[in-house]
């Protein structure tokens, strides 16, 4: 997986808001924190891996929690996917 940087980020009323433009392959790969964050899919679609298990999202799932301390990974499934996480601000 090819790992990106935010195309846009932004803090509001103490929320920290991370939007990522992703092709098929690009995301964040397999890495760890210690606060939640809520992560969606708002174009395209995305594979989420937590702890060996596989979720798929796209514009139609309800978002989703990703508990602290447990390792993840979002990996784009096709060109032009646009995913975002949110978190409490000061944490990302």
């Amino acid at each position: 997986m090819i790992a990106i940087p935010p195309k846009h980020l932004f803090t509001y009323a103490s929320a920290t808001v991370h939007v990522y433009h992703a092709n098929k392959g690009q995301g964040l790969p397999k890495h760890t924190h210690v606060y939640n964050h809520a992560t969606m899919c708002n174009s395209g679609s995305c594979v989420i891996r937590v702890e060996g298990k596989e979720l798929i999202i796209n514009k139609n799932t309800q978002p989703v929690n990703l508990q602290g301390k447990n390792w993840h990974e979002i990996e784009a499934l096709e060109d032009e996917t646009v995913f975002v996480n949110v978190f409490e601000e000061g944490k990302g």
